[in-house]
This record gives structure tokens, C-alpha cells and sequence, in this order.
């Protein structure tokens, strides 16, 4: 009996692998006869489930954030402190190179980002992915008692933002991780009020 093949899984194991590629040598290193040999398959494969180099990188760059939505949602579910302030940190958590998975995803949207200079398909991908993270932490300021003049999406798009900038930091050696966390619950404790610290 023949084995079944699962076409998502093939496809998304084929993502993969150009990510590892985009994280170690930039988008540019990224052809199909490449991405065949890093995933061990054949470059006819590779044009079966993608066709052209651009659906290959469209996808694969979904594919990132949707497993990053997941990360992200898994984390939060199993936090012990569900508060307002407990979830922004972890959102913003999720930003930074804090493990392997987190450091591969921050070094695969670096060389998309760069790519978007020059490639105005993929530039629109990034604009129309739209604001998810900076929607959901100004939802969790406003349920919040902030100080006095404090505008929460004007927050929530300089906390996405700064943590974003810090975790290419961490990555050039710039700064450590600790120092970063610092940095956040300085900023979390100014807006929601001291809270328990979450690794």
C-alpha cells in the first residue's frame, strides 16, 4: 500500500528550510536548488508545491507567522498570571531572541525586512499583515488604570517597536537579554504597576 503524503507538512518542512537559509546567509541566498538541498528533497518538488521563487517566499514567510501567532497564543494560555500585565510581557517576550525558536524567527523577519527595499510584493505582504500585536497590547492598556495622560495605542506602537529594535540588539551583542527584560518591566511597571517578573 502506498504511503499517504501530507502536502501541508511537506510543504511547510520545505518552509523551513528557507528559513534557515534567510537566517544564516540573508533572503538572497534563497533560490529553489538551495532550499531542495537544505531540505533534503528534489528541486522538482520544491516547484511542485511552490512554482516560483516568489510563492516560496510569500508562504514561507506565512508560515513564520502563523507559527509565531501560535508560539505566542500556547504562551499565553499557560501562564499562571493572566493579568493585563502578565500577558503584554509575554506578548512582547515573543519579540526577543530568548531561545533558538524566538532567535530563528527574529533573524528570518530581519532578512525579509531587507528584501522589502527591493521587492515591493513582498513589502506589501509585510504592510498587509497588518498591527496583531499592537492591537491586542492597546486592548489590554485600555482595560488598565494608566497614569494620567497615557495613550494607549501611542504605547502599544512604541513597545512593539522598541522591543523589536532591542531584540536585533540582543542579536548584534549590542545589549544582553537581561538587560532588555530590564528595559521592558521598567516600561510594564510604569504602566500597569510592579508586577511579578516572568522569564
Amino acid at each position: 500500500m502506498p504511503t499517504r503524503v501530507d502536502h501541508e507538512q511537506r510543504r511547510r518542512e520545505i518552509a523551513a528550510a528557507v528559513w534557515r537559509i534567510a537566517a544564516e546567509r540573508g533572503l538572497e541566498s534563497v533560490s529553489m536548488r538551495e532550499v531542495a538541498a537544505e531540505a533534503g528533497v528534489s528541486l522538482r518538488l520544491v516547484q511542485y508545491y511552490f512554482e516560483t521563487k516568489h510563492n516560496l517566499l510569500v508562504l514561507s514567510l506565512r508560515y513564520l507567522h502563523e507559527r509565531g501567532e501560535q508560539r505566542a497564543q500556547a504562551r499565553v494560555a499557560a501562564q499562571a498570571d493572566q493579568s493585563a500585565r502578565g500577558i503584554a510581557r509575554t506578548l512582547l517576550t515573543e519579540l526577543l531572541p530568548l531561545d533558538p525558536e524566538r532567535e530563528l524567527s527574529l533573524r528570518v523577519h530581519r532578512a525579509y525586512f531587507s528584501r522589502t527595499h527591493s521587492d515591493p510584493a513582498l513589502a506589501k505582504l509585510f504592510v498587509g499583515a497588518g498591527t496583531p500585536v499592537e492591537d491586542l497590547l492597546t486592548s489590554l492598556l485600555r482595560r488598565a488604570v494608566l497614569p494620567a495622560g497615557t495613550h494607549p495605542r501611542h504605547e502599544a506602537n512604541l513597545l512593539v517597536a522598541g522591543l523589536t529594535g532591542l531584540g536585533l540588539d540582543v542579536l548584534h551583542g549590542r545589549f544582553n537579554p537581561a538587560e532588555v527584560l530590564a528595559a521592558l518591566d521598567y516600561h510594564l511597571n510604569r504602566l500597569f504597576g510592579p508586577g511579578p517578573a516572568q522569564a
